[in-house]
């Protein structure tokens, strides 16, 4: 289940959401969507990095019963992102969703050799969303 947390309901597919959750893992998940200014203030609380970003994953110590961890995703990042790149904010943030996860699920695409971008490639093909977030930044 998607705990959803915001103040920007109508910038969310909540069913995507849902449905790209339910597709990598069987437990809960925690997502916040924040303004800029939040995100840059949990990204210096959390990282000491004193700048705003995209998005945040925060693994939960693992647990039968606990959630898998939280996501936060920049709103302000995303309707930006998705306007220049013509593709609707609600597609940007499962982009966002999705990148999030798969941190959460372990994938590290810093460290990896490739695995992370090639499962990111496959759940974007399958939900016929656009060009992936690791691609964006590779290019």
């Amino acid at each position: 289940m998607l705990l959803l947390e915001c103040d920007f309901d109508s910038l969310v597919d909540k069913v995507l959401l849902e449905n790209l959750s339910k597709s990598l893992c069987d437990k809960d998940i925690e997502l916040l969507i924040v303004d800029d200014e939040e995100m840059k203030r949990l990204n210096l609380e959390q990282r000491e990095i004193d700048k705003s970003t995209d998005v945040l994953s925060f693994p939960l110590v693992e647990c039968d019963f606990a959630p898998l961890g939280s996501i936060v995703i920049n709103i302000d990042r995303a309707l930006v992102v998705s306007k220049n790149l013509g593709h609707s904010v609600e597609q940007e943030v499962a982009l966002l969703f999705i990148h999030g996860l798969l941190h959460l699920l372990g994938y590290d695409h810093e460290n990896d050799s490739g695995e992370m971008r090639e499962k990111e490639e496959e759940i974007i093909k399958k939900f016929d969303l656009p060009q992936s977030l690791i691609v964006r930044t590779q290019i």
